[in-house]
């Protein structure tokens, strides 16, 4: 259906009646994993969707042209490890001053969607719903902690705020943003994070990603990745080596095995989390991420995360091939969180877009223990569209020159 309308759309046009497209960004280099695009293409936007990706889509059937020669366009930039419960006044922990506003942060870097990693639980992913999700222009989903009071309100390893029913039931009556569950930061014998995490997965056929807290002779890699988490899920902080990621200069053998079983790995930066003498290793080795992700809050963005783009960046510099790097940041991640609507430039897709340019120079990039390594390739979100609207614009390439701009009179009201 939608494509008949914008096919009568673009007759009308042709007949000289309103223009097809509402937006057409011309002559940029699209990458699009989903359908397999890596050329100089143009990008056409019509009622907030995606109408049409061709070559030399004529400049008159829009009503606003932008140049972006030069540049990348993706699709919007999806970050799937966020902390972004801000707002409720709460000290010194993710569920509070440690989250970061998703509008404050997101346009800027390019990205369209942002996925909380489980920093509500049960007991207040409804507050966190009211005051952030459904406010934001950015589109926020969320995994839910099994920890029911989330990543502050209560210690991630007590075990008594587990509580895998609650979590399913949270998860099946908030299913529009709700995409799996995180099991985080425990740091005491036995599984009940990981088991209650699978168990809510098991009973809402979603996935569960896990920042494994930490290790000894009886909780390690080999037991989480072989026996117990299962095909779709997602081991978060893969470069981090807190956990024996590496082992004698090599991939623990785990991760090898989890990855054939059909776990996802991705990186997860933080501020803690992605360090150069592991990751360069492991990547060297061959073990790329399935996912590229900044764990943001606000310790990582003032560190050596800073953004998605950076992190991307860290990645585009250890030798990954630009088009690769883009699929982990869109495509991949969309799949990973089961929400095959995302991540593409598919006709018909709400128009999320992202325009970037791959700077060339003399550049650093530090981890998250202060180590700074040399690069030659730097990305940066130039433009960004969320549903057809740009909302970031760093040099003003959708803007129209002041000198034909139509300013308002002094004290017109905006």
């Amino acid at each position: 259906m939608l494509n008949r309308i914008l096919t009568l759309s673009l007759c009308a046009a042709t007949l000289g009646a309103q223009p097809a497209y509402d937006l057409l960004l011309k002559g940029g280099h699209v990458i699009d994993a989903k359908n397999g695009i890596d050329a100089e293409m143009d990008v056409a936007i019509a009622a907030g969707r995606i109408a049409r990706v061709a070559k030399d889509i004529p400049a008159a059937q829009a009503t606003k042209v932008v140049n972006v020669a030069g540049l990348y366009v993706t699709p919007g930039l999806v970050d799937m490890h966020v902390h972004v419960y801000a707002g409720t006044g709460l000290k010194g922990v993710y569920t509070g001053d440690l989250s970061v506003y998703p509008d404050s942060f997101s346009f800027r870097t390019g990205v369209t969607t942002m996925v909380d990693a489980g920093t509500s639980g049960s007991r207040n992913f409804m507050d966190f719903r009211q005051r952030v999700i459904d406010r934001a222009k950015t589109r926020v989903l969320a995994f839910i902690n099994i920890v029911g009071g989330g990543m502050g309100v209560t210690s991630e390893s007590d075990a008594t705020d587990m509580n895998a029913d609650a979590a399913a039931q949270m998860a099946k009556s908030n299913a529009d943003v709700v995409v799996g569950f995180k099991a985080a930061h425990y740091n005491k014998e036995g599984w009940p994070d990981i088991d209650g995490a699978v168990k809510a997965g098991n009973e809402t056929n979603l996935p569960v990603m896990v920042d494994f807290g930490y290790v000894n002779q009886n909780r390690n890699l080999k037991v989480l990745l072989e026996d117990k988490l299962r095909p779709g899920d997602i081991y978060t902080h893969c470069y981090s080596g807190h956990r024996d990621e590496l082992v004698d200069g090599k991939v623990n053998p785990a991760m090898a095995i989890g990855r054939k079983r059909g776990i996802f790995f991705d990186v997860g930066h933080g501020g803690g989390s992605f360090y150069w003498n592991i990751a360069i290793p492991i990547v060297r080795g061959g073990f790329l991420p399935d996912s590229i992700s900044t764990d943001l809050h606000t310790g990582s963005m003032n560190a050596g995360m800073k953004d998605l783009t950076n992190v991307m960046s860290k990645m585009l510099n250890l030798g990954m091939p630009l088009k690769d790097v883009v699929r982990m940041s869109t495509w991949a991640p969309a799949q990973e969180i089961r929400r095959p609507q995302l991540g593409h430039l598919s006709e018909g897709a709400e128009a999320d877009v992202t325009v970037l340019s791959v700077q060339k120079g003399s550049f650093g990039f530090i981890d998250s223990a202060g180590a700074r390594m040399g690069g030659n390739q730097l990305i940066v979100a130039e433009l960004t569209i969320r549903k057809g609207a740009v909302v970031w614009d760093r040099l003003g390439w959708a803007a129209p020159d002041w000198q034909t701009f139509q300013y308002r009179k002094r004290g017109a009201a905006r």
